[in-house]
């Protein structure tokens, strides 16, 4: 079963070369080993298990109330979404985004290179260990699929066939 929370959405794609910030595209092919055209800096990012970063640009727009110049993309996130309540996502979990079909894995430790995203370089602000509820998530990729601004966001249950979307 799939339900959609509070009309979640992509609000961003978001791909680089390598290092931050990612640059928004209007859409990306996501597979297994990531979003097409996206890259890494360091050698042992990504992989299966860490394919495809998300964060929530309601907790983007909370860190700049705060005085962060935090932007989407800024702490090196793919998948910009809205609609979710971020803090009661965990890993585990699995999300239809778009066409393609992911489950969350770990939460993101944040590193200094998004340092300069952040009032004072405070890049911990985001670490899940000091602040539950703000850190980006990994996810790895159940079914490829384009991915798109404006795709719906949903929750899929784990015992649920994960097949394409109709």
């Amino acid at each position: 079963m799939t339900t959609t929370t509070r009309n979640a959405r992509i609000v961003q794609v978001n791909v680089s070369p390598g290092g931050v910030p990612k640059l928004p595209v209007q859409r990306a092919w996501l597979d297994v080993e990531g979003l097409e055209g996206d890259g890494h800096r360091a050698p042992g990012h990504g992989g299966p298990l860490r394919a495809v970063s998300l964060w929530s640009l309601e907790r983007i727009k909370a860190l700049r109330a705060e005085g962060h110049p935090v932007f989407p993309g800024a702490a090196g996130e793919n998948l910009t979404i809205s609609g979710l309540e971020w803090a009661e996502l965990e890993p585990g979990q699995r999300l239809r985004l778009g066409a393609a079909v992911v489950e969350l894995t770990r939460y993101v430790v944040p590193c200094k290179n998004v340092a300069y995203a952040f009032t004072d370089g405070d890049f911990q602000r985001i670490h899940q260990d000091a602040h539950p509820g703000w850190a980006r998530l990994y996810a790895r990729v159940l079914v490829p699929g384009m991915v798109a601004v404006g795709d719906p966001v949903e929750f899929v249950s784990a015992d649920a066939e994960v097949g394409a979307s109709a």
